[in-house]
């Protein structure tokens, strides 16, 4: 199954970890983002996350994305608890949006972010150990 992971950026190397268990059990999750390939993209300079000064970067991150995505057979996203104060881009929330929107099953690992995480088609876990040791593969309608 080829399966996109989303999640805030600065979880990138956990969520390679998560990757390398996925691929064990025999999954495939080719996402560019998570393989560091919105480092450098066609010349650009490393960024973390393209901003307003560099549309044209961020531009190519999310038709990236969006592609990834979109050959995905499964998302399984990552959520956050809520935090007091901070900023954040939410790439991830659009990630969901469009799998959502699209039809394709969904994974949430962690707590429900917003009122579409308890849609009744979206299953959830609150850690990746809980997903890892349960036998959720049959469930998922691929």
């Amino acid at each position: 199954m080829n399966i996109y992971l989303a999640a805030r950026y600065s979880r990138r190397e956990e969520l390679l970890a998560y990757k390398a268990d996925l691929e064990a059990i025999g999954h495939t999750v080719p996402a560019r983002w998570l393989l560091g390939e919105h480092q450098v993209h066609d010349g650009a300079l490393e960024v973390e996350a393209a901003t307003e000064s560099m549309p044209d970067v961020a531009r190519l991150f999310a038709e990236d994305d969006v592609a990834d995505l979109q050959a995905a057979d499964l998302l399984i996203a990552f959520s956050e608890p809520p935090r007091a104060s901070g900023n954040s881009r939410g790439g991830r929330h659009v990630e969901f949006g469009m799998a959502l929107a699209w039809g394709k099953p969904i994974i949430i690992v962690g707590p429900a972010e917003n009122v579409f995480h308890t849609l009744p088609q979206i299953r959830r876990w609150e850690s990746w150990e809980a997903l890892m040791h349960e036998d959720w593969w049959d469930e998922v309608n691929v």
